[in-house]
C-alpha cells in the first residue's frame, strides 16, 4: 500500500494473515475451534489423574498430543491478536478478539491439568520415564516446566486463575492498548497519533520538538488518572499472585520465566547503574555542546545532530540496507529474511487504530512469524527493521524445535535482534567515508545503545520502585511521577532540566503493562551482543556457524550452555563490564572526534 500521508516511503507491505486463516468467519477457523474443544475434552478424559502411572512411551505420546493441541490454540489466538493489532479502535474487531480469548481459554481449561499433573511426578520417576525416546525429546520442555513446581498452586486455584484471566489482567491490558491507540495529538494545527508525534521529537527544529513534547505531556497528563488506575491495579494483582506463589521479590517471577537467576539480573542492574556517569551522563554532556545548549530539555534527548541528513529512507531502500548487512555476515540470514518482504509477513505503515511501536510475533512453528512496524523512513526506523527482522529470522530458525521448545527465554530472545542492529550499523559505518557523517553514525549508534541499556535499566528501576512501594498501598499519580523523575534524572544525568510536565511520560510505555519487568531483557541482550560481536571480531573463523546453531536451539538450552561455545559466561561479574566497555569505547571515539 501507499501511505497517503507519507507517499515518499513508497509501497509499504501489509500483512497477509491467510496463512493462518482465510478470515475471521472462515470455515477453517470455526472447524479448528470446534475440533479443539472436542479434542481437549477427550484428552482430559484419557489422561487426567493417570500420568504418574504411564510408561515413558505412552507419556511421550500424550505430550505429542498436547503439543499439537497447543499449536492449534496458538494459531487461533495469533490470528485473533494480529487482526486486533491493526484495528485496536474498531469495536467489532475488539469483540472478535475478546470472544476468541474467551473461547480459547475455555478450551485450554481442559488441558490445564496436564502440566500441573506432570509437575507432581517425582523426579526419580520422571527420570525413569525419560529413558523412552518418545518422551526424551521433550526433556528441555519438562526441565523448564518444572522450575515452577515450588510456585504451583492447587488445581482448583490454578483453574480459577486461568478461567478469570480474560476478565482480570488481560482486560486491563486491553483497556490500556485501546486508550493509548485512541489518543489524538495536535501539533501546529495537525492532528496525529502517538507514533507520528513521537517522530516529531526527532525533528531538527527545536520549536517543533518542544511543541511535540509539550503536546505529549498535555494529552498524557489529561489521562493520568486512568493510566495510574491501570498501573496500580496490575501491580496489586501481581503482588497477590506473588504472595500466593511465594515469590520473594516483585521481579522474581519474571526471572524464573526467563530461566535466569536473580543474582545475574542483580549484577546487570548494578553494573549499568554504576556506569551511568561513564555512559549516558558523559554522552549527553557532549551532545548538549554539539547542539549549542547549556542544558537539555526532555524534548532534546532525541534531537538530530548538526549536519545530520534529514532525508527520508524509502521502504525499498531500508529493505536493501538490512538484507545486505545480514548477507555480509551470513547469506543464510538474508535468504531467511527475504520472504518477510515478499510474502506479506510485515505490516509497515502507520495507521489510525494500529498498535504503536514494533514487534515480531512468532505465530506457530508450522506457519511463520509476522512483523508489525510503524515505519516513517527515519534512520532509527531502519534500525528497528533490522531489530525486528532479527527476531523474525531467529523465530524461523527455532521453529524446527516445535511448539513446546521453540520459544527462547526473553534474555536470549533479544540476541538475534540486537545482533541484527549491530550488523546493519557496522555495514553502514564501513561504507561511509565522510568524517562528519561517520561521527553522526557513531553518535546515533551510541544513542541507540544508551536507549537499549541505560534507558531500559532505568525503566527496570522504575518498575522495581513502583511495585515495591505499591505493596504498602495505592500510589497517587503524583507519586508515580516522582519515581519516574528520580530514575530519569539519575540515568540521564545533570545535563537535563526535567520540567514538571515530564513526570507523566511513564504512561505510554507498553512493557510496564504488557509484561512486568520485561525491559531488562533489552539491556541483557545488548550487553550480550556487544560481547558476542567482540568475540566475532577477534575470532571470525567459524563464528557464524556457531551463531546459527545458537539461534536454531530455541529453548533447548539455558543461557550458560548457549554461550559456552563462544567462551562467554553471563554469571561472571566481568561479563557485564565487557559489554558496557564497548559502549564506553564508542563514546571515547566520539570524544576524540570532537
Amino acid at each position: 500500500m501507499i501511505d497517503s500521508k507519507h507517499p515518499e516511503l513508497g509501497e509499504l507491505p501489509v500483512w497477509d494473515l491467510t496463512d493462518l486463516y482465510p478470515s475471521r468467519d472462515s470455515a477453517e477457523l470455526k472447524r479448528d475451534m470446534e475440533e479443539s474443544a472436542k479434542a481437549g475434552k477427550a484428552f482430559r478424559t484419557a489422561y487426567e489423574g493417570k500420568l504418574a502411572g504411564l510408561d515413558g512411551a505412552t507419556l511421550g505420546k500424550a505430550v505429542t498430543e498436547y503439543e499439537r493441541m497447543e499449536e492449534t490454540l496458538s494459531r487461533l489466538m495469533t490470528f485473533a491478536y494480529l487482526t486486533y493489532s491493526t484495528a485496536v479502535n474498531d469495536p467489532a474487531t475488539g469483540k472478535f478478539y475478546q470472544e476468541m480469548k474467551e473461547q480459547v481459554t475455555e478450551i485450554s481449561t481442559d488441558l490445564l491439568f496436564f502440566t500441573l499433573e506432570l509437575n507432581r511426578i517425582e523426579d526419580a520417576a520422571l527420570e525413569e520415564k525419560l529413558k523412552a525416546p518418545a518422551l526424551a525429546k521433550y526433556q528441555p520442555w519438562l526441565r523448564d516446566l518444572r522450575v515452577s513446581r515450588p510456585h504451583q498452586l492447587s488445581d482448583e486455584l490454578e483453574t480459577y486463575i486461568h478461567e478469570t484471566s480474560v476478565v482480570a489482567d488481560a482486560a486491563w491490558v486491553r483497556l490500556f492498548d485501546e486508550t493509548l491507540s485512541s489518543l489524538r495529538f495536535t501539533v501546529n494545527g495537525e492532528e496525529m497519533g502517538e507514533p507520528e508525534v513521537l517522530n516529531l521529537m526527532r525533528s531538527p527544529d527545536r520549536a517543533v520538538r518542544q511543541a511535540a513534547g509539550q503536546e505529549l505531556a498535555r494529552v498524557f497528563g489529561s489521562n493520568i488518572q486512568l493510566f495510574s488506575l491501570i498501573t496500580n491495579t496490575l501491580a496489586k494483582s501481581k503482588e497477590i499472585d506473588d504472595k500466593w506463589r511465594k515469590f520473594k521479590a516483585p521481579q522474581s517471577s519474571r526471572n524464573l520465566a526467563n530461566l535466569i537467576e536473580d543474582e545475574v539480573v542483580d549484577a546487570l542492574h548494578s553494573a549499568v547503574k554504576n556506569a551511568y556517569p561513564r555512559l549516558s551522563h558523559r554522552y549527553y554532556a557532549m551532545k548538549a555542546k554539539w547542539l549549542g545548549l547549556d542544558k537539555m530539555e526532555y524534548w532534546d534527548r532525541g534531537a538530530p545532530l548538526p549536519g545530520e541528513t534529514q532525508r527520508i529512507i524509502p521502504w525499498a531502500e531500508a529493505q536493501e540496507i538490512v538484507l545486505k548487512a545480514y548477507a555480509s555476515f551470513e547469506p543464510e540470514l538474508a535468504r531467511l529474511g527475504q520472504p518477510f518482504f515478499t510474502k506479506g509477513w510485515i505490516d509497515a505503515a502507520v495507521k489510525e487504530g494500529k498498535e504503536p511501536g514494533a514487534y515480531s510475533h512468532p505465530a506457530v512453528p508450522s506457519v511463520h512469524p509476522y512483523i508489525l512496524m510503524n515505519y516513517l523512513g527515519k534512520d532509527r526506523d531502519v534500525m528497528t527493521l533490522a531489530h525486528e527482522l532479527g527476531h523474525g529470522v531467529h523465530q524461523v530458525l527455532a521453529s524446527e524445535q516445535g511448539q513446546l521448545i521453540s520459544d527462547t527465554p526473553l534474555t536470549l530472545a533479544e540476541t538475534a535482534s540486537v545482533f541484527g542492529e549491530m550488523l546493519t550499523f557496522r555495514s553502514l559505518l564501513s561504507s561511509e567515508k565522510d568524517p562528519q557523517q561517520r561521527k553522526i553514525l557513531l553518535a546515533s549508534k551510541v544513542e541507540d545503545m544508551l536507549s537499549t541499556v541505560v534507558r531500559q535499566i532505568a525503566f527496570y528501576e522504575f518498575e522495581l520502585k513502583v511495585h515495591t512501594e505499591r505493596r504498602k498501598g495505592e500510589l497517587l499519580p503524583e507519586r508515580i511521577g516522582e519515581i519516574w523523575m528520580e530514575v530519569q534524572t539519575a540515568s540521564l544525568g545533570p545535563t537535563f532540566t526535567f520540567r514538571p510536565e515530564y513526570s507523566c511520560f511513564w504512561t505510554y510505555i507498553p512493557h510496564f503493562i504488557h509484561s512486568a519487568f520485561y525491559v531488562y531483557a533489552y539491556a541483557f541482550g545488548d550487553c550480550l551482543v556487544n560481547a558476542l560481536y567482540a568475540t566475532y571480531q577477534a575470532q571470525p573463523e567459524g563464528f557464524a556457524a556457531k551463531y546459527m546453531e545458537m539461534l536454531k536451539a530455541g529453548g533447548r538450552h539455558r543461557h550458560k550452555e548457549l554461550l559456552a561455545p563462544f567462551g562467554l559466561d553471563a554469571t561472571d561479574p566481568a561479563f557485564w563490564q565487557r559489554g558496557l566497555s564497548v559502549v564506553e569505547r564508542l563514546i571515547d571515539e566520539l570524544e576524540a572526534l570532537s
